[in-house]
C-alpha cells in the first residue's frame, strides 16, 4: 500500500477519494444496464396491466349482463294480474285466495325453471302474507323477514330495484344459502295502500364461479364491492371478516375506473377498477413483483457486461478503500475505549494527511478532557461538603429558636426549677450537636439527643403528649448523620400533637430491613391529606413557609450524603396521624448487611 501511495503521491483523504471515484466511473455501465432494465420492466408491467384491465372488463360485462337479466326477470311479476289481486285481498281465508296463491306459485316456478341461477322468488305482502315458488313450505316469522336489510332497502327505494351485497338468506328455517338479493317495492294500482316486496334471490355460486375463473398470476385475484363498500364477492371473505386480511376499500370507492397502487413492501398491491351501471365495482388485484418475474432473462446480456465492469471497479475501490480505512478504524477503536472511560490511551498515527492531524488533535483533546474531569470532581466534592455544612447550620438555629422559646415560656410562668432542668438539657443538646465536627455519629448518640429534646418538650407540655423509643439494640452502633431525627420529632409535636384536643403519643421505632437502617417517627396527631403528604417533599420549599424548613433540609442532607433512593417518606391520614420513615444504608464498621448485624 505504501507503493501505491508513493506512486500517486497521495498525502490527503481528498486525494484518496478522488482517485477512488475516478476508477468508479466504470460504474456508469451499471447505470446504463439498470436504465435498460427499468424500461423493459415498465413495458412488461404496462402490458400486464392492460391484460388485467381487459380481463376485469370482461368480468364486469358478464356480471352486468347477468344482473341485468335478473332485473328484467324480476320485472315480470309486476305485470301479472294475479300479483295485483293478491295484494288487494282483504280476507286471506277466502277460497279464491288459495287458488290465487297457487297460480302465483306456478308462475314463479315457471320463471325459475328457465333460470338455474335463481334460488327463490317471493312476494311478501305488507299484511304478512307470503307466496313463493315453493309449495307447502314453512317460513321464518314475518318480523324476522321484514327486519332484513334487503326488505328495508326495498321500502326506502320506493319502487326502484335494490341489489344487496352477498349474505346468508334467512327466510326458510331449514335453508341458509349465500345469495345476492334483488328486491323492489310493489304497489297495487287500484289501492296504493296495499303493497308488498318482491324478492328474487340469485345464486351466489354463479358470481363465485365466474370470478374464480380469472387468474391474475399466482397471488392475484378478483373481488366485487357495492357502492356502500360492502363485499359482494371476495375469495378470502372470511379472512377479511376476521380482520386477518385487509383491502383498501375506501381507496377503491373513491377511485375512478383506473389502476391504483396501495400498500408498501411485500403488501404492495395494484387495484384495477371497473364500475358497473348499478354501482358495483369489479376490482382486479395484482402484485407488482409478479409482473416482472421473467425480465431477468430479457435483460441478461445487458446485466452481464455491466456486472463485469462493476466487479473490476469494485476490486480497485476495495484496495484503495482499505488503505484509507485502516487508520480510521484504528482511530475508531481508540474512541470506543474512551467511551468506556479509558482516558489514558494515545493514538499512534504518524501520517501527514488529515487523519494524522485528527489523531494528534484527538490526543490533545483526551488530555484536556482528563484534566477538566479531575477539576470537576474536585469542585463537586467541595460543593457537596459546603452544602452539607450549610444545611446543617440551617437546622441548628431553627432548633435553638424553638428550645429557647420553651425556656422563655417556663421562666414567664415562674417555674425556675424546670428552667434549670430545661437549660441543662439544652446544654447537653448543644454538646451532642457539635460532636467534634463529625458528620456522622452512632445511632445511640442521636437517640440520646432526641431523648433530651423530648424531655424538654415534655416539661413544656406535661399533659399534651407521651413518647416511647423502640429501637432494636443490634443497630445502636450504626452510624447516622447527626440531627436528622430532631426536626422530625419537632414537626410531629408542633404540627401533629399540638393541634389535637386530647393527649397524643409519639413513637420512635428503629430496625434494620433489606440492608437499610429504617427509623420511623409516628404520631397520632391531626394528620394531613394523603395527597399533601405525598407531595410534601416535592413542592417548592419557599412556598411552604418556615414550618417545612427542617424536614426539607433533613431530606436534602440524606439525599446528598447517601444518594438516591435514600431519604424521607411521609404517610398520613387526616385525624389519624402521620408516619415519617427515614431510610439510609445500614453500614457497619465492616460494611456489613442486616444479616451480619443480627448475626444470621
Amino acid at each position: 500500500m505504501r507503493g501505491i501511495g508513493g506512486l500517486f503521491h497521495l498525502r490527503s483523504i481528498h486525494s484518496h477519494i478522488a482517485l477512488a471515484f475516478s476508477f468508479l466511473i466504470l460504474c456508469t455501465t451499471s447505470i446504463l444496464s439498470y436504465n435498460s432494465y427499468r424500461l423493459s420492466s415498465q413495458a412488461v408491467t404496462q402490458n400486464s396491466l392492460e391484460y388485467t384491465a381487459q380481463l376485469i372488463e370482461q368480468v364486469s360485462n358478464s356480471i352486468q349482463s347477468y344482473v341485468g337479466n335478473m332485473q328484467s326477470t324480476s320485472a315480470l311479476p309486476l305485470n301479472s294480474e294475479d300479483v295485483n289481486h293478491f295484494l288487494t285481498l282483504s280476507n286471506p281465508g277466502e277460497p279464491y285466495a288459495g287458488e290465487l296463491s297457487k297460480r302465483i306459485t306456478h308462475f314463479f316456478q315457471t320463471i325459475i325453471r328457465s333460470r338455474n341461477d335463481i334460488t327463490s322468488i317471493l312476494l311478501i305482502a305488507s299484511d304478512g302474507r307470503i307466496v313463493s315458488d315453493r309449495s307447502g313450505v314453512h317460513y321464518n316469522s314475518f318480523e324476522e323477514i321484514i327486519s332484513q336489510d334487503w326488505y328495508k332497502k326495498a321500502l326506502e327505494s320506493d319502487g326502484r330495484i335494490h341489489i344487496s351485497d352477498s349474505h346468508v338468506q334467512r327466510i326458510f328455517p331449514t335453508e341458509h344459502r349465500w345469495v345476492v338479493s334483488i328486491s323492489r317495492l310493489v304497489r297495487n294500482d287500484d289501492n296504493p295502500l296495499r303493497s308488498g316486496v318482491l324478492l328474487v334471490d340469485l345464486n351466489y355460486n354463479i358470481i363465485n364461479d365466474l370470478c374464480k375463473q380469472i387468474r391474475l398470476g399466482k397471488k392475484g385475484y378478483v373481488f366485487i364491492v357495492d357502492q356502500a363498500g360492502d363485499l359482494i364477492y371476495h375469495p378470502q371473505q372470511q379472512l377479511l371478516y376476521s380482520q386477518i386480511k385487509t383491502e383498501e376499500i375506501q381507496a377503491v370507492l373513491q377511485a375512478r375506473d383506473k389502476t391504483i397502487t396501495a400498500g408498501s413492501g411485500d403488501a404492495r398491491k395494484m387495484y384495477t377498477i371497473r364500475t358497473m351501471d348499478f354501482g358495483w365495482k369489479v376490482v382486479g388485484v395484482t402484485y407488482p413483483d409478479e409482473l416482472v418475474k421473467n425480465k431477468k432473462d430479457i435483460e441478461y446480456s445487458s446485466f452481464f457486461w455491466g456486472a463485469l465492469c462493476l466487479v473490476i471497479a469494485l476490486m480497485i475501490s476495495i484496495v484503495l478503500s482499505f488503505a484509507l480505512a485502516k487508520p480510521i478504524k484504528e482511530l475508531d477503536t481508540h474512541m470506543k475505549q474512551v467511551e468506556k472511560g479509558n482516558f489514558d490511551i494515545r493514538v499512534d498515527i504518524l501520517a501527514a494527511n488529515e487523519i494524522g492531524k485528527l489523531a494528534r488533535t484527538f490526543n490533545l483533546m483526551l488530555g484536556k478532557i482528563k484534566e477538566l474531569m479531575q477539576q470537576i470532581i474536585e469542585e463537586q466534592e467541595m460543593k457537596r461538603i459546603s452544602e452539607l455544612k450549610a444545611l446543617q447550620a440551617q437546622i441548628q438555629p431553627h432548633f435553638l429558636y424553638n428550645t429557647l422559646d420553651s425556656i422563655i415560656w417556663m421562666a414567664e410562668m415562674g417555674k425556675m426549677e424546670q428552667v434549670v432542668r430545661m437549660t441543662s438539657a439544652l446544654s447537653k443538646l448543644l454538646r451532642s450537636s457539635i460532636s467534634k465536627g463529625e458528620e456522622q455519629i452512632p445511632l445511640s448518640v442521636e437517640l440520646k439527643h432526641i431523648d433530651n429534646y423530648l424531655t424538654i418538650q415534655k416539661m413544656r407540655y406535661p399533659q399534651k403528649f407521651t413518647y416511647s423509643i423502640e429501637v432494636e439494640p443490634e443497630i445502636l452502633s450504626l452510624p447516622i448523620l447527626k440531627i436528622v431525627l430532631q426536626p422530625l420529632v419537632e414537626n410531629a409535636i408542633y404540627h401533629g400533637i399540638k393541634h389535637k384536643v386530647d393527649a397524643g403519643h409519639i413513637r420512635i421505632k428503629g430496625r434494620c430491613r433489606n440492608d437499610c437502617l429504617e427509623l420511623q417517627v409516628i404520631d397520632d396527631g391531626v394528620g394531613m391529606d394523603p395527597e399533601k403528604a405525598r407531595t410534601l417533599l416535592t413542592v417548592d420549599r419557599a412556598s411552604q413557609g418556615r414550618k417545612s424548613v427542617g424536614v426539607h433540609n433533613v431530606h436534602q442532607r440524606l439525599e446528598m450524603y447517601y444518594g438516591l433512593p435514600y431519604g424521607l417518606k411521609f404517610e398520613s391520614e387526616e385525624d389519624e396521624g402521620t408516619v415519617v420513615t427515614l431510610c439510609i444504608p445500614a453500614r457497619t464498621a465492616g460494611d456489613g448487611t442486616c444479616e451480619n448485624i443480627y448475626g444470621n
